[in-house]
């Protein structure tokens, strides 16, 4: 009993904390308006993409509230997981009433302009298929992943749904993309980028880094960009803005949870990922801004954009209220 009691206490102190008077919604908002607004200055047509955190759609945080104007401006697309298939378990239907209530989101951003990606987790030839019909009927553009670490390019279908040899020079044209963010399971950076290149998705989503270690360069960017039937395609890179990951560049060894301020605890689902205090002024210096910023080293690798993910971070921060 007595160990258990320490055992409790020790939780208890280890709970994390936030600041009073902080909108969280609205601080992950103005996050991604700063960063569409730095990288639109450098590149007029930069594509800026928020995963998930679809409430941020609307001023009220619901579905028929009004929309938030300035945040839907700053994007050019939303995305979001799970919306057919994945929510509770990979290869399993989401339940029909979360699939209506986020869907109602995405609609809301739909009609504004703001073009919808889908990335759903299943791996069953009929569930793929599935999700990949739901996405179309509804206006979306969809991915139906076969690993959740999205560490390898779907052997089904045989060709990606609706596949073209158009030239992709804007998200609204795309019919189709590749996740293809973790490139452990390639043997090098050539072997990584022969089989992108080897695709003919419209869009490929991807990590700045090759296995953490450097950068891809623009030449590397570019050769990407071939469809293997001649067209062209996006190029869009991955950049976490609501969780610090202790792999990327910018960690530094000595930094522990609380140690700077803004760095929170660690993420029980993803080891290694560590909530943050997203609307802090140095974390915001990692991000954007600066000549050494994850921001600006994309711009200069050459991408055609960024996708933002952990942006339903306000939600963890809501759930400690």
């Amino acid at each position: 009993m007595l160990l258990l009691s320490i055992a409790t206490l020790f939780a208890a102190c280890k709970k994390d904390v936030a600041p009073d008077g902080i909108d969280y919604r609205q601080e992950m908002r103005t996050l991604v308006q700063e960063i569409s607004a730095n990288a639109r200055g450098r590149d007029a047509d930069f594509i800026v993409i928020p995963q998930n955190g679809v409430p941020l759609l609307s001023t009220t945080g619901e579905p028929s509230g009004p929309l938030a104007s300035d945040y839907v401006a700053a994007i050019s697309g939303i995305s979001q997981e799970d919306l057919y298939y994945g929510y509770d378990k990979d290869d399993k239907a989401t339940p029909a009433s979360e699939t209506s209530y986020i869907s109602s989101y995405l609609d809301k951003g739909k009609a504004a302009g703001v073009t919808v990606l889908v990335t759903d987790y299943c791996s069953t030839p009929t569930n793929m298929d599935d999700s990949y019909n739901k996405t179309e009927a509804a206006g979306y553009i969809g991915f139906a992943a076969h690993e959740r670490n999205l560490n390898a390019i779907p052997s089904y279908p045989a060709t990606p749904h609706r596949v073209n040899a158009d030239t992709v020079t804007q998200l609204a044209q795309i019919r189709n993309y590749l996740y293809l963010i973790n490139p452990a399971d390639f043997g090098s950076r050539q072997a990584y980028i022969d089989a992108v290149r080897a695709t003919n998705y419209d869009l490929l989503l991807m990590d700045l880094f090759f296995n953490d270690e450097s950068t891809f360069t623009a030449s590397e960017v570019e050769s990407m960009r071939a469809k293997a039937n001649g067209g062209r395609r996006l190029v869009i890179c991955y950049m976490s803005i609501g969780e610090a990951e202790d792999y990327r560049f910018y960690w530094n060894k000595d930094w522990k949870v609380g140690k700077p301020a803004w760095l929170r605890k660690e993420n029980p689902s993803w080891k290694g990922n560590y909530k943050v205090w997203y609307w802090d002024a140095e974390w915001k210096k990692l991000i954007y801004g600066q000549s050494d910023s994850y921001l600006t080293k994309i711009l200069d690798a050459g991408y055609d954009g960024v996708f933002l993910d952990i942006i339903d971070g306000f939600e963890y921060y809501e759930g400690l209220k």
